[in-house]
């Protein structure tokens, strides 16, 4: 993807911290991180068998009280879905997050999110075993708090993306062998769904606890990743209990061309770019306990764990951070401003979750750690070179509040050397001081209250150090933005 391209999408959003030289070269001034940069919606899960008893006969009044639905059985419809092997699910999350500190401007704002999908369980459908079809749609509403306040890379909502109406994922998945050991999907997939996850990193409001900081800067158009999405095919083969290996091939980019705002540019997901080269990534999963293991009647449950190691490769062209075609540095008043072409990129990474504590007289109320870690040697061509979440979640911290979480969690983002040696080169050339980008930090503590079967709300404190990995509060300016403090609510609403 050539430099401008790379840019051009950043800019529009952050246009007081971008500066051109006279040969239209880009400044180390401007943001790092396409502002595309994917997230992670909250989890829902969508049964693909039985539908949910609590449905089945209530009222409105009666669902309002005991379902996991606020809408119930939908006066029968969902029950009747069922029974031909339709799932549907509905979930409204909706945000209120404002800095009160740092920024470029203080503030608080709205944004939400509704999700739709849809399943079809093919043996209930029509006796085909194993077969799984998934539809699933965005409508993403609201204001963008991290784009008009923070200029963070590490970006404050999950949920954040351009407004508008999309396509969100269309696959299929079939199930093969004893035991279901083999499984291919097929079709438009969001890699955030299966690849690099943690499990206990999702109950948080921060975008990175979803995809990570170094995809979402570094690939075209952030990756094929929420609110976006890419074709492709994945394998997952579980050779032994325990272990499972997935791998895939996608297109290298869920948009068609490189220019603009990745979300503007496949503004309803209905682009399916193909021919513009491949996205591999492989994943080996460790688990233990294993599925179906069995613990004898006087012994304890085992503290369980989850460990993944993976690597992706992407075949595209990429611009170097700091050089353009001819050798001069981009901030070079003499640069042609297109960055020196690299062919691929890579990374690898690693994921663990893992159970550290379980009370003897509840067992609801556990103690779990997770992190994950992302690095790629590639520093003459990408934004960020490492990224690094990690944290704790403690699970009913108060007796009989079974379903209520509690987290503390980091996220750390560093920018590469290439990256910042421009930011030297800037300053040299236009004898300026402005800051040299490092690295970006953060901390996040959460509350997920269980309000209702069908209602969580969710308080959430962040403080950002270094925003943007040190970006200056204006143009030309050698001031860094300040250290953020943002507060708001999250609530979760499944219809």
């Amino acid at each position: 993807m050539a430099f401008h391209a790379q840019m051009a999408c950043m800019c529009k959003y952050r246009a007081i911290l971008c500066t051109v030289t006279r040969s239209g070269a880009l400044l180390a001034a401007t943001s790092l991180v396409h502002l595309s940069a994917q997230a992670a919606p909250p989890p829902m899960t969508i049964p693909a068998g039985d539908v949910d008893s609590s449905y089945q006969g209530a009222s409105f009044w009666d669902g309002l009280n005991r379902s996991t639905a606020v809408l119930g059985d939908m006066g029968g419809l969902r029950s009747s879905l069922a029974r031909r092997g339709i799932t549907l699910g509905i979930q409204e999350t909706s945000e209120y997050l404002g800095n009160v500190s740092g920024g470029t401007s203080k503030g608080f704002q709205y944004d939400g999110l509704t999700t739709i999908t849809m399943q079809v369980n093919t043996q209930r459908a029509f006796g085909l075993y194993g077969g799984l079809f998934n539809v699933s749609a965005l409508n993403i509403h609201g204001t963008n708090l991290s784009a008009d306040n923070l200029s963070t890379l590490q970006t404050a909502s999950g949920i954040e993306a351009d407004r508008g109406t999309r396509l969100w994922e269309l696959w299929y998945d079939q199930k093969f062998l004893d035991e279901d050991r083999l499984d291919v999907k097929i079709g438009q997939q969001s890699l955030d769904q299966e690849f690099m996850v943690s499990t206990n990193a999702l109950y948080f409001v921060n975008t990175m606890f979803g995809w990570p900081m170094l995809p979402s800067a570094d690939l075209p158009g952030g990756g094929p990743a929420y609110p976006l999405s890419a074709l492709g095919a994945r394998v997952a083969v579980r050779p032994v209990d325990g272990v499972q290996i997935l791998a895939g091939v996608f297109s290298a980019t869920p948009v068609s061309r490189p220019d603009g705002d990745p979300q503007v540019v496949n503004h309803n997901g209905l682009s399916f770019p193909v021919g513009h080269g491949t996205m591999s990534i492989v994943e080996a999963q460790f688990s233990y306990p294993s599925l179906g293991s069995m613990v004898e009647p006087d012994e304890k449950p085992a503290l369980g764990w989850t460990y993944r190691i993976g690597a992706w490769y992407n075949s595209q062209q990429f611009a170097d951070q700091r050089y353009d075609t001819d050798g001069n540095s981009l901030a070079d008043p003499n640069s042609n401003g297109t960055g020196r072409p690299h062919h691929g990129d890579y990374a690898f990474y690693a994921v663990a979750d893992h159970l550290v504590w379980r009370d003897s007289l509840d067992p609801n109320r556990t103690v779990a750690l997770f992190g994950r870690l992302m690095w790629t040697p590639l520093k003459d061509r990408n934004l960020i070179d490492m990224s690094l979440n990690a944290g704790m979640v403690f699970h009913s911290p108060f007796r009989y509040r079974t379903d209520d979480t509690f987290g503390v969690g980091v996220g750390y983002a560093h920018v590469s050397r290439q990256a910042s040696d421009l930011d030297r080169d800037t300053n040299a050339f236009n004898s300026t001081t402005s800051p040299v980008r490092g690295a970006e930090k953060f901390i996040e503590l959460t509350y997920q209250y269980q309000f209702k079967p069908w209602m969580q709300i969710q308080p959430d404190i962040q403080y950002v150090f270094n925003p943007g990995a040190g970006l200056p509060v204006s143009s030309g300016s050698s001031q860094r933005i300040k250290n953020e403090l943002v507060l708001g609510v999250r609530t979760n609403i499944s219809f």
